[in-house]
């Protein structure tokens, strides 16, 4: 049976990070998400930061503690956490250690619904796919080496483990090629007795 997490991973994110460094505006944060390269290793964008905190502004789980000028730049108001955003990050730490978030790949379904009319294709549309992925694990690699020296060992295990994940998926890519001859003759014979 698979578990879902229900973890906002932008909230941990902001709530952690306003615990952890004091109170930030949210440019702040963005600047920190950037520096800690966590579009790499979660879902969280950068740009989906400013969204989240006026959520969790008005859902309570932070305050504005003041607003700031620096020179010509715009205001910004700092942001601190509140004693149900306290609350609120003490679940979600506990739920996202707890959680196992394996979702499905909407490519399982469709390799079981094959289109007959399209199964010459198949090898190539698959062989494109495999190579998008082999280039994805490359960049992963080289902008992984550009900043692992700035990582603390928790993030270098966590970036680990998006590296495993992704050789990992190649791996059963690769697999899936050397099935294809039987696969595509299988389609062909359950088709041609239908």
């Amino acid at each position: 049976m698979q578990e879902y997490s229900l973890v906002s991973s932008i909230r941990l994110f902001i709530l952690g990070s306003l615990e952890e460094r004091g109170p930030m505006h949210g440019h702040a944060l963005r600047l920190l998400a950037e520096e800690e390269h966590v579009d790499m290793w979660t879902d969280i964008t950068g740009g989906a930061i400013y969204g989240a905190i006026k959520r969790m502004d008005a859902d309570g789980l932070i305050e504005e503690l003041r607003t700031e000028r620096h020179g010509h730049y715009p205001e910004r108001q700092v942001y601190r956490v509140t004693d149900a955003g306290q609350r609120a990050l003490a679940e979600l730490r506990s739920e996202g250690l707890g959680s196992i978030v394996m979702k499905p790949d909407p490519f399982d379904l469709a390799i079981t619904r094959l289109d007959p009319a399209t199964l010459d294709e198949l090898e190539e549309v698959l062989g494109d796919r495999l190579a998008r992925l082999r280039a994805g694990l490359a960049r992963f690699g080289e902008h992984y080496d550009r900043v692992e020296r700035y990582l603390s060992r928790a993030e270098r295990m966590t970036m680990r483990h998006q590296r495993m994940r992704k050789e990992t998926e190649i791996a059963w890519h690769e697999e899936l090629m050397s099935a294809l001859p039987g696969i595509i003759e299988d389609e062909r014979r359950r088709r041609s007795t239908k």
